[in-house]
């Protein structure tokens, strides 16, 4: 295991496209006036904790049921796909139910520790080693919590186009991602 700044950056800027924070934040607004307040540090917590179990017993699982890592790898790759077409063309595929209470679900799960997250999750640790991605995913949890935690002075300071902006420009890098994880690991399904 060795720590490479470039293998940090790479895996928190597709981990960044995944969770989408900053895509979320009108989700965040709406649960907020809902629910009331929303505890910014539980459920940056959850979620971290989510994705660093998953990363460290997701492999193992899916041994147990009998799928290699370059089919999910592939599988996760069309997740992503689809969820950069949602991000691009302001569409929704799929989204779960709502929920009565909002820290822990939906904002922890499925928001920001999702099936997209959780997938991508895998696929990066097929490519990259697992000290840099636990170091991408606690910066990515710190910049949850900082958004989180000032969602309605961003959302002001932005504006609807500014974050449809964002939005657009993260799907097309998460686009671009789920090409590329698709034509590393389609290869290892057929050997």
């Amino acid at each position: 295991m060795q720590l490479d700044f470039k293998e940090i950056i790479t895996v928190s800027m597709v981990l960044f496209a995944v969770i989408d924070i900053v895509g979320t934040i009108p989700i965040i607004v709406d649960l907020r006036a809902k629910h009331g307040h929303i505890e910014s540090e539980k459920a940056s917590l959850v979620a971290g904790f989510i994705m660093i179990i998953f990363l460290f017993i997701g492999e193992e699982l899916l041994n147990l049921i009998g799928i290699d890592v370059h089919s999910f790898a592939v599988a996760g790759s069309f997740v992503l796909f689809f969820l950069a077409l949602e991000m691009i063309l302001g569409i929704r595929l799929y989204r779960d139910e709502e929920a009565s209470s909002a820290s822990i679900v939906p904002i922890a799960f499925p928001l920001i520790a999702g099936a997209g997250t959780m997938t991508t999750l895998l696929s990066l640790k097929a490519q990259f080693q697992t000290i840099n991605i636990v170091i991408a995913i606690v910066l990515n949890i710190i910049i949850v919590y900082i958004v989180l935690k000032s969602s309605a002075k961003i959302e002001k300071m932005l504006g609807k186009n500014g974050l449809g902006v964002i939005r657009k420009a993260f799907g097309v890098v998460l686009l671009a991602i789920a090409v590329k994880l698709f034509a590393a690991n389609v290869k290892g399904l057929f050997v």
